[in-house]
């Protein structure tokens, strides 16, 4: 009954698709019948709707012969079955078949053979005494493979079709974020200052707010040139507590107690002792007038 009802159908539909071809170029023959031109719009329109029928039956065919295949595959399987394993297991395939396509796959998915009827799923691969079963895949292992493929095809399209970031792009990108997080961590570095390391600046900018900081906290005792009044000379060779970038640091950050030089640490940033110990040494052999005698000891720098 269902195979003589889908004929019925196909029928129905190719005499369908023919009679509305008919009709459309019998209506553009009727309108077009005043001139010549019309007559070879009409011949076109019935060339071009003769093609697309021509076509649409040639694939009509092609689902029904590929149809008529599947069933008669379908049928061979049957039989094969039918006199391999008996009636019964014939019948238990053909209501498989007649389950809907989602139970018929998931069982495909989950059809572990038990351990009694291992040997109907054996294979010929023997090594050294290890055989091999056709037993389905773990169903999670399916469903991870399928969603790799379906990611992999999101993946090529984004980056291949839609115009995703390349790898360079996302290098430079993240290379970008670096930068600014190195900056970042930078301005909060500004003012730890490494004292067993330093160099003194020689920076036109550090100089002069070097030389602000001297002017605002150290003229009281250093006079405004560094020649020295309660405190010492600052712009000769002869270091009381050391000469040098790291001593004089060190000097501005504890400052000297018991001659009344307070600790400059508890009112300035490291880095501004940094910048106003870099200009008092800039202040080497200037030879101010009315310079105080010299004090302490000559400073030679260490060589390397």
């Amino acid at each position: 009954m269902k195979k003589n009802k889908l004929k019925k159908q196909i029928v129905i539909t190719i005499i369908a698709l023919f009679s509305s071809s008919l009709a459309f170029a019998q209506g553009a023959a009727a309108t077009a019948s005043g001139t010549s031109q019309a007559n070879s719009e009409v011949y076109n329109s019935l060339l071009s709707n003769g093609l697309i029928f021509f076509a649409g039956l040639t694939m009509l065919g092609a689902v029904l012969a590929l149809f008529h295949l599947l069933s008669m595959m379908i049928k061979v399987q049957q039989i094969k079955i039918y006199q391999e394993q008996g009636i019964e297991a014939y019948q238990e395939k053909v209501k498989e078949s007649q389950e809907p396509l989602w139970k018929r796959q998931y069982k495909a998915w989950t059809n572990v053979v038990p351990i009694e009827k291992e040997n109907t799923v054996m294979l010929d691969h023997n090594y050294d005494g290890i055989k091999e079963l056709d037993n389905s895949l773990p169903p999670w292992w399916v469903a991870m493979f399928y969603i790799t493929i379906f990611l992999g095809v999101i993946f090529f399209a984004y980056y291949h079709v839609l115009g995703g970031p390349s790898q360079a792009d996302e290098y430079n990108a993240e290379m970008k974020v670096a930068e600014q997080a190195k900056a970042a961590f930078a301005a909060t570095q500004a003012n730890q200052i490494d004292e067993d390391n330093l160099e003194a600046s020689t920076d036109p900018q550090d100089l002069a707010i070097g030389k602000t900081i001297y002017a605002t906290n150290c003229v009281a005792c250093h006079l405004a040139n560094g020649e020295g009044s309660v405190g010492p000379n600052l712009t000769d060779e002869f270091w009381i507590h050391g000469g040098g970038i790291t001593n004089i640091y060190k000097t501005v950050k504890n400052g000297v107690p018991e001659k009344g030089m307070i600790a400059w640490s508890a009112q300035l940033k490291p880095a501004d002792m940094y910048k106003v110990s870099s200009y008092i040494l800039s202040l080497q052999g200037t030879n101010p007038p009315n310079a105080k005698a010299p004090q302490g000891d000559k400073y030679v720098p260490e060589t390397e």
